[in-house]
């Protein structure tokens, strides 16, 4: 699972953020967030508000030019990415939505089977304009959605609607395609906890893919020019010709291991396993529109609806 690097940066965290930083050789997963918006308290916490800090910084220098697709509409997370989404159906006015992993939430991984559904949440997520700049905190009232079985995905309902913020920031929520993509498909990955973009195309699908113990139906395989590292998960994965969502960006196989956590492994129909190491996946999201209805109001008794259920 991609999650953010830990960077030991404690010069940097005493000398404050004008200090040069040091470069991570490796990303290395986090356990899952459970910080508040509290000032830090721990090293880990002010370690992890450093980094991103440090990657504020790094923004201006690593970031890609705008081009079609940009940051407007995608959010950091405090272990994540994720972004600002609508079905294609939603209305001005509906409580706005926001998509991530279903491993980023406050609360740790979801259990292999387990699908959370309508849970408390003051979930907080920084929201970026088009150029990366984080214009507002936006917070969560409930977490509509979450697991890890077949997809690796989480929708937080806000307390905002689109049309409040549209009138406050400018900023337009993504649109969830309600359509798979197609092989050869040029997308960009949007990182809003590094604010970079990551330019590729869909490599093809892995019809089953297992980390650890969790095992994903259909995964998007990335061309190895999508090179995610951790804290991109949960970012939106877009297609360029369309500007709309058709995956959350989650994992990838970083050493070389046979289905192991950070080290998926693809499964065909017939059981035959490929390990393809520095190649990076995410979770297709064309099922999510069918099972919202009204007001956004998640109905997973929708006839078309076919995300895990609890």
């Amino acid at each position: 699972m991609r999650k953010p690097l830990v960077v030991a940066l404690c010069a940097l965290a005493f000398a404050g953020a004008g200090a040069t930083p040091a470069v991570a050789a490796a990303p290395t997963p986090t356990g899952a967030d459970t910080t508040t918006d509290a000032v830090p308290t721990t090293l880990t916490d002010l370690l992890n508000d450093t980094v991103g800090t440090a990657a504020d910084t790094l923004s201006g220098l690593t970031a890609p030019k705008a081009g079609a697709v940009n940051f407007a509409g995608t959010v950091s997370l405090s272990n994540c990415s994720g972004s600002v989404v609508r079905m294609p159906d939603s209305a001005a006015d509906d409580p706005a939505l926001v998509l991530t992993n279903g491993h980023c939430l406050e609360s740790g991984f979801p259990a292999p089977g387990q699908v959370l559904v309508d849970r408390a949440s003051s979930r907080s997520f920084g929201l970026l304009n088009s150029s990366g700049s984080k214009v507002a905190t936006l917070r969560a009232e409930r977490l509509v959605y979450a697991t890890m079985t077949d997809t690796d995905a989480a929708v937080y309902r806000l307390g905002t609607t689109y049309a409040q913020i549209k009138s406050a920031y400018g900023i337009d929520p993504l649109t969830l395609s309600d359509t798979r993509p197609a092989a050869g498909t040029a997308i960009s990955v949007v990182s809003g906890y590094w604010k970079r973009i990551y330019n590729c195309s869909v490599d093809g699908f892995a019809y089953r893919m297992k980390e650890g113990d969790w095992t994903w139906k259909d995964s998007v395989r990335y061309t190895s020019a999508c090179n995610t590292i951790g804290g991109t998960s949960g970012s939106p994965v877009v297609d360029d010709a369309t500007g709309q969502v058709v995956a959350v960006n989650n994992t990838g196989n970083e050493d070389g291991e046979r289905c192991t956590v950070n080290n998926p492994c693809e499964i065909d129909e017939n059981g035959q396993v490929t390990v393809r190491q520095g190649i990076n996946y995410a979770q297709q999201t064309h099922l999510f529109p069918a099972c919202f209805g009204a007001d956004n109001r998640l109905d997973l008794s929708a006839s078309d609806c076919s995300v895990p259920k609890p």
